[in-house]
């Protein structure tokens, strides 16, 4: 069972597009995302330090006042401790109360807390200067039994003392007992301000960049001590400070706030790596998309030069500057007959070169790759060999190769198989040259013809008239009379016929009405491209020199045609027998010298056909302008005649003379146009 193959479905380029835009999109999100992920856990992790360092700070803030009620408890045991008289205990008070700013003031009463003496801080005004001490009796009685009964010092809830300014302190009082073998003895006060507690027992250092308070269970602030609050976002840290009848809570707050968006150095150089990468991203699609869209446009352009170039029936073909074939098109490799392979990268000589022709190729392109001479812009003619070892011709045209910085990188050609070209060039050559042999023939046959059939009745009558005239006296007739009048009768015939030969004459001589003044350079352009195409053919290289100035001449111009064109042949085909090395046809025009055959004031024109053939031999000299003789297989022998009479009715000379080193020299004059004002030489001579 055979597997069947499923088509392949296009996808369309919109919704091609669509996917690599959802990609980039999905990727530029999933970039940002782990960039605010990582800014916002950056910024947790900071925020929790911050937290941690707070808490830790509050808990060394409490672990100080614990210790520093420690040291008070014991500094007050010490007071009282011997018995002391009531007049030695206040100096030690107040010094105590110097020493201790947390302390407002000292008090020392008896079992009935009746007070034996008390002692204000120095460093203010009494506490309960303005309302008394009897308002605070409660809390001092509360915090003595709380102290009696646990056998130590014990704290009563902090309670506010307005004071004469104005303001007021939020205080709390210790109660200690006094203890003398085993009998209480009195009790030990001393009032504590809860600001002074926070400002004095707290380290500076806690206190110098964060807030310091006391508060409640439900966060009224008693007392507080610090900077001020900073930000929109404080960080808080409270912690119970536990002490013996009452219980307070510290509360400590970070002026610095909520932390920047970027807290330290690494997180900001990790999201200025993540931007710059977003950045070059975004860079990165952009210039992608621009390559893509390059991409379709450079494969669109390819396509199209392609289908342009598959269907050119023009050969193309690159080189380099090294010569080395770098491009060639379907065209060349089928006008050649080999493959791409077999032509990408060959040098010289090329595959399709002639072998006899390979060093002249080379030569030729050595001068090429040099640069010092450009190719002409019309083209120029070779010669290729196909694969199957036959020949063409080629039209070559060939330009610089230039790529997009100006630099020439090569030469790029094209070709064009004028084989076809070339064929039907020859067929119109030689069909010319058969209709215009046809019509010399039919113009001599239509003299031929006419001579005979005007020529034949009056030839007729004079041999009628010879024989009778004959017949007569051979009878023995002396009849003069009758004799007489068939001699008349003959010359009278013989008359006529002189007059159908003078008619015939002038009949041939009628081209005199259509002689026009033609330029010498005119009759050369009619010819050349007949003479082009057999030089062509039998590789003959023509020369052709014009003196300057030179005038029009008067002249039929069919007639002075074909003796151009039939002495250029006749010059070409003595050099294509002969084998010729090199041969030229060299056509020259000057103006005739004084006393070159001719006589009069009439000014000429001189023709000169040479050819490196060679020569004519002696034998033949002599007959050259006999009609109807030939050297040729094919000829008739009334070309040179016919030229001869034609260059004589207009006047002028016909010859020839060696060309030095060999070959020939055809020259024949024509004259020259003497202008509309001219007087005609016949009116001269009446």
């Amino acid at each position: 069972m055979s597997a069947i193959a499923l088509p392949r479905i296009p996808v369309p380029r919109r919704l091609s597009a669509y996917l690599r835009w959802f990609l980039w999109v999905l990727l530029i999100a999933l970039v940002a995302a782990v960039l605010v992920t990582l800014v916002w856990l950056a910024g947790r992790y900071e925020a929790s330090q911050v937290q941690r360092r707070l808490e830790r700070d509050t808990g060394d803030a409490v672990s100080d006042i614990r210790s520093a009620f420690t040291r008070n408890v014991q500094s007050l045991q010490a007071l009282h401790s011997g018995a002391p008289r009531q007049d030695g205990w206040r100096p030690q008070a107040q010094a105590l109360l110097r020493e201790h700013r947390e302390w407002m003031r000292l008090e020392w009463r008896d079992q009935s807390l009746a007070s034996l003496d008390a002692v204000d801080t120095p460093y203010r005004s009494p506490v309960f200067g303005r309302f008394g001490r009897g308002n605070a009796q409660a809390d001092v009685a509360l915090a003595c039994a709380n102290a009696r009964r646990v056998s130590g010092p014990a704290y009563s809830s902090s309670y506010f003392v307005s004071q004469v300014d104005g303001l007021g302190l939020e205080v709390m009082e210790l109660c200690l007992p006094l203890v003398s073998g085993g009998q209480l003895t009195g009790y030990a006060l001393a009032t504590y301000s809860l600001g002074e507690i926070l400002a004095g027992l707290v380290g500076p250092q806690l206190t110098r960049s964060q807030e310091v308070s006391f508060t409640e269970a439900d966060g009224t602030r008693l007392a507080m001590h610090g900077s001020s609050r900073r930000g929109t976002r404080v960080f808080t840290a409270q912690q119970l400070l536990d002490l013996p009848g009452n219980t307070l809570v510290l509360r400590m707050d970070s002026w610095r706030g909520a932390p920047d968006l970027f807290p330290n150095v690494l997180t900001a150089l990790v999201t200025a790596m993540s931007i710059a990468l977003v950045t070059v991203l975004v860079m990165l699609g952009k210039d992608m998309r621009r390559r893509l869209r390059a991409e379709h446009d450079l494969a669109d352009a390819l396509a199209f030069r392609k289908a342009m170039e598959d269907s050119l029936v023009t050969g193309l073909r690159a080189r380099d500057l090294q010569g080395r074939i770098t491009y060639v098109n379907p065209a060349f490799c089928e006008m050649v007959g080999f493959a791409p392979e077999e032509l990408l990268g060959h040098s010289t000589p090329a595959p399709y070169w002639p072998p006899e022709l390979a060093d002249d190729y080379r030569k030729r392109q050595d001068i090429r790759l040099t640069g010092q001479h450009a190719p002409p812009r019309e083209g120029f003619e070779s010669v290729f060999m196909r694969k199957d070892g036959s020949r063409f011709p080629v039209l070559i045209i060939e330009a610089p190769l230039i790529n997009a910085l100006g630099t020439q990188t090569g030469w790029m050609s094209a070709f064009l198989d004028i084989s076809e070209q070339r064929r039907i060039e020859e067929l119109s050559r030689a069909s010319q040259e058969r209709l215009q042999a046809t019509a010399r023939l039919a113009t001599v046959g239509e003299m031929a013809s006419l001579l005979s059939h005007e020529l034949n009745q009056p030839l007729a009558a004079i041999s009628g008239y010879a024989t009778g005239s004959l017949n007569l006296l051979r009878g023995g007739s002396h009849a003069l009379t009758d004799i007489e009048l068939a001699m008349r009768r003959i010359a009278e015939q013989a008359e006529r016929a002189g007059k159908v030969i003078k008619s015939v004459h002038d009949f041939v001589r009628r081209r005199d009405q259509e002689r026009e003044p033609v330029a010498p350079q005119a009759l050369l352009d009619a010819i050349m491209p007949l003479v082009s195409l057999q030089a062509r053919k039998l590789r003959v290289r023509i020369q052709v020199t014009l003196q300057d100035d030179l005038p029009q001449v008067l002249c039929d111009r069919t007639m002075v045609e074909q003796v151009l064109l039939n002495l250029a042949r006749n010059a070409m085909q003595a050099m294509d027998q002969a084998g010729a090395n090199d041969p030229t046809l060299g056509i020259q025009v000057r103006r005739a010298g004084d006393g070159e055959r001719h006589t009069g004031a009439k000014a000429w024109v001189e023709f000169s056909v040479k050819d490196c053939g060679p020569g004519i031999p002696a034998a033949v000299e002599q007959r050259l302008f006999t009609p109807f003789y030939t050297t040729k297989a094919e000829g008739m022998g009334l070309g040179l005649s016919l030229c001869r009479t034609v260059v004589e009715q207009h006047g002028g000379f016909l010859g020839f003379g060696p060309n030095h080193p060999s070959g020939t020299i055809f020259r024949f004059t024509l004259p020259v146009d003497p202008g509309p004002q001219a007087t005609p030489p016949d009116a001269a001579s009446l």
